[in-house]
């Protein structure tokens, strides 16, 4: 808890005018009263668009003034729950087109929890409303959206933060500060990710109609248009490349964006990934379901392994990462961390922090990771402290760009056969031209792709 008081403390001297006040609410935690009452607005309503929306409204005197989702039955479920949550009692206004809603209300936070396709458009639009914003990872599914996005929030001076909340994690932060910072590992030279959950939905739903309460045309945006086989927004769009980057994008991103927040690294010198449909061939999912990647640094090598089959190689770390020092080994994930020092010397474990008895309304909450809350709520205080102070928050747009990028730059590897070496000047794949090529995806019309010296 040492750090998560750090944390706080840290956030307090931060805030000065807009968020100068705070009071302690009755489970102990800081309540930000801004000087004004922050408008908020979420565009997609969905599992954990609400759920950060409410990590927010835990945290922060806000008023969410709007909301915004293809699924209409979704979306009125949203306006009941947030209506009983949010401090005035309002029922939001409602939209099913985003757009709309950005040009009817000023808002001071747009928090975005759609699909990956939507996330570039979506960042843009909003802060060139006058918004700032929370967007979920990954931030983009092609290298030139993310360019864009960061070019976007630069040109308009608009805080971006990316809900990579490891880096608001209070057991990382400590592990972070105790042991890589301090020296315990030694030399760093080998770095291992993983994720071995069965998360790859691979099924064979039938073609069927669209039901009326869902407008799939808005849905898919600038993506391909799939024949309609379901409702694609319950975690079924993820198994599509049309929508995402797969497990690398979903899932590698997190633990290369914390261990690249821990050892301060940026790009990547060189990517080279390899994978493919391995196992699981017998649905409709075109995601790998098996793929490694070595991102490469000086003298330092992060590799990532994932499969969606099988058992995970350490039972206690499914998904997470490891770092190795010439003194030790630290394994980390969402859940714990234990360092291991080589020869004599005492190990060390740390567990994930719960808030369940400071936050009672977190154990009703519908599907609610509860290992993930408290991360959040600090991750929203850091991007309301950026906000006021008008500087980065930890998880920066920029940082988020490296991480995602990084990612698909993997599966352009795997896809092409051979290593690439992004260079993010003059963005392009040095010496490639057909992977330069893969750096923008085609649009869908009407929609027209960002780029970066167009926003």
């Amino acid at each position: 808890m040492e750090n998560l008081n750090l944390n706080r403390r840290r956030f307090l001297q931060g805030a000065s005018a807009t968020l100068a006040l705070t009071t302690l609410g009755a489970n102990g935690m800081e309540i930000i009263h801004p000087a004004k009452t922050l408008k908020v607005a979420l565009i997609g309503t969905g599992w954990y668009g609400k759920s950060d929306l409410f990590r927010l409204i835990q945290v922060a005197d806000v008023e969410v003034v709007a909301l915004c989702d293809v699924d209409k039955n979704i979306l009125d479920a949203a306006a009941k729950l947030v209506s009983q949550r949010q401090k005035s009692g309002n029922t939001p206004k409602l939209y099913g087109d985003y757009r709309k809603l950005l040009s009817e209300n000023q808002l001071d936070i747009v928090l975005i929890g759609t699909p990956d396709h939507w996330h570039a458009l979506q960042t843009i639009d909003a802060i060139k409303s006058g918004a700032n914003v929370y967007v979920q990872k990954p931030i983009s599914v092609d290298v030139i959206e993310g360019e864009s996005m960061v070019a976007a929030a630069r040109k308009y001076n608009k805080v971006v933060q990316v809900g990579t909340q490891r880096k608001s994690t209070p057991h990382l932060i400590d592990a972070k500060k105790n042991i890589v910072d301090a020296g315990l590992l030694g030399k760093i030279s080998h770095v291992e990710m993983c994720c071995y959950y069965h998360m790859r939905n691979n099924g064979n739903p039938p073609t069927q109609a669209v039901p009326d309460f869902f407008d799939y045309e808005m849905w898919t945006g600038p993506a391909p248009l799939r024949p309609y086989d379901g409702i694609p927004h319950i975690r079924w769009w993820r198994t599509f490349e049309e929508y995402g980057n797969g497990i690398m994008g979903d899932m590698c991103i997190h633990m290369f964006d914390t261990v690249r927040w821990m050892l301060k690294l940026g790009w990547p010198k060189k990517i080279t990934s390899t994978g493919g449909i391995y196992v699981q061939k017998e649905g409709k999912s075109n995601i790998s379901d098996t793929q490694s990647a070595i991102f490469e640094y000086e003298e330092l090598n992060c590799v990532w392994q994932h499969r969606t089959w099988g058992t995970p190689a350490n039972p206690d770390y499914p998904w997470s990462f490891t770092l190795y020092g010439e003194k030790g080994t630290l394994f980390a994930s969402t859940m714990a961390y234990d360092f291991v020092p080589l020869g004599k010397g005492d190990k060390i474990h740390k567990d994930v922090v719960y808030e369940k008895e400071k936050y009672p309304e977190d154990n009703t909450e519908e599907r609610i990771e509860l290992n993930a809350a408290p991360a959040t709520r600090l991750h929203m205080k850091d991007f309301l402290a950026a906000i006021d102070n008008k500087s980065k928050p930890v998880a920066d747009i920029e940082e988020g760009h490296i991480s995602t990028a990084s990612c698909l730059l993997a599966n352009i590897s795997m896809k092409i056969g051979r290593p690439v070496v992004y260079d993010p000047v003059k963005r392009v794949v040095v010496g490639d031209k057909e992977a330069t090529k893969l750096l923008r995806r085609a649009y869908r019309g009407p929609w027209s792709h960002p780029e970066p010296h167009k926003v």
